[in-house]
């Protein structure tokens, strides 16, 4: 059976048998009587059909499973058989199969469960897109401080923690005989050459971000207030949208279902906002769920267009949200700031607040990603990507805004 694949769907409790995936590649997931799920994919090469092995699930991902696919497809049409490419020495694994067998050693020795998703959530997030396919004795001090760079003065503590966990990783590794020491994950005399010291790092240039230990406290401070800004940056931490988008919002992009549809789906609608107010100029859907209902309400009557704009019905100010934000950060003694900079969360890092959340407790990158209306992955990957998981980032928000809530 051809269905749209998601992690959500792959992580359900699946009959044996083979799932197939609708972008067209032949990829397909082999559930068997045991449990295990492994990725194959079937291919036609000069009159002859083949299937090719791809690993096992979660090891490798849906995104990463459907990028070897696509490649595979590349092979096809260029004329190689891709059964015929020269595969990895079976006896060395990749990081995120070396990952694997450390996280299930860790997650013996860590009770709280809460960090045993964030050994893997981190790892999946920031290690794997750059090293997860690639064989350990392959690793160098390099790759490895490419695949830190670009969060080290950023998210400097969850980087550090980050380091930590591959130089883990890779001590496994070693023992195990997979590759040579030295460990190129090793801080002294080796990556503290590359990357400056966590106490000497500059202020970060991007948006503070409030740090997610504090978001259900600043979650509780901001219902508390009033007023048309309040709807809005409510409305903007639940989405986690751009400040922009939220205050250009009108009533003509929001699109209700019947309550029979609503019931059936579990969300109340869809936000449809044009490429023309996209960062990415490419039209982008955000679920809303029924509370995002109750806070928007329903048009008042008249010309009113925009879902927040103040009594003249014109566009709030960024200054709006912002100067809200601060007012909360200053009402609570200066506690809601960024980790990296100290200096006090804006609007924006909001976002970063949302990204941090999905890395440490474990949901899907790929919703997460296209939920922020970011580009991931390969521009191959992209072309066999034809959906937008909307009912899964409404699954997403909802578990977002619990948590916020405290439950």
């Amino acid at each position: 059976m051809k269905n749209k694949l998601s992690a959500q769907y792959l992580n359900s409790s699946l009959e044996p048998g083979r799932y197939y995936d609708d972008t067209g590649t032949g990829l397909n997931m082999h559930v068997r009587p045991g449990g295990s799920k492994n990725w194959s994919q079937k291919i036609r090469f000069q009159g002859k059909q083949y299937e090719l092995g791809l690993g096992s699930y979660p090891t490798i991902s849906l995104a990463e499973a459907r990028k070897a696919a696509a490649d595979n497809k590349v092979l096809v049409a260029s004329g190689i058989n891709p059964k015929s490419e020269k595969a990895k020495p079976a006896s060395i694994p990749t990081f995120s199969e070396v990952s694997d067998v450390v996280i299930k050693i860790k997650q013996a020795e860590l009770t709280n469960e809460k960090h045993q998703k964030q050994w893997r959530s981190t790892l999946e997030q920031y290690v794997f897109p750059k090293l997860g396919a690639v064989p350990v004795n392959e690793i160098t001090v390099d790759l490895i401080h490419d695949t830190l760079k670009p969060i080290w003065l950023t998210k400097t503590e969850t980087a550090s923690r980050i380091r930590g966990r591959i130089q883990t990783v890779l001590d496994y590794a070693i023992v195990k005989k997979y590759m040579p020491a030295p460990n190129p994950a090793s801080w002294n005399g080796n990556l503290s050459a590359l990357l400056p010291s966590k106490s000497k790092t500059k202020r970060s240039q991007h948006h503070p971000a409030l740090q997610l230990q504090h978001a259900q406290h600043w979650w509780q401070e901001l219902k508390s207030r009033d007023g048309i800004g309040k709807k809005a940056l409510t409305l903007l931490v639940l989405t986690a949208s751009r400040s922009a988008e939220i205050r250009g919002m009108t009533w003509d992009e929001v699109a209700l279902f019947t309550q029979a549809e609503a019931e059936r789906k579990g969300y109340a609608g869809i936000w449809v906002r044009p490429p023309n107010r996209m960062k990415a100029k490419q039209e982008h859907r955000i679920p809303l769920t029924f509370e995002m209902l109750k806070l928007i309400g329903k048009p008042p009557p008249g010309k009113s267009k925009l879902v927040f704009g103040t009594s003249s019905d014109q566009t709030l100010s960024d200054m709006t949200l912002s100067a809200l934000m601060k007012r909360v950060n200053n009402s609570n003694g200066g506690t809601f700031t960024d980790v990296s900079s100290g200096r006090a969360a804006v609007p924006h890092g909001l976002r970063s607040t949302f990204r941090d959340w999905v890395a440490e407790h474990g949901h899907s990158r790929e919703a997460a990603e296209l939920q922020l209306a970011h580009k991931f992955g390969s521009a191959v990957e992209h072309s066999y990507y034809r959906t937008d998981l909307i009912d899964e980032r409404a699954i997403l928000l909802q578990h977002w805004h619990q948590f916020l809530e405290g439950n």
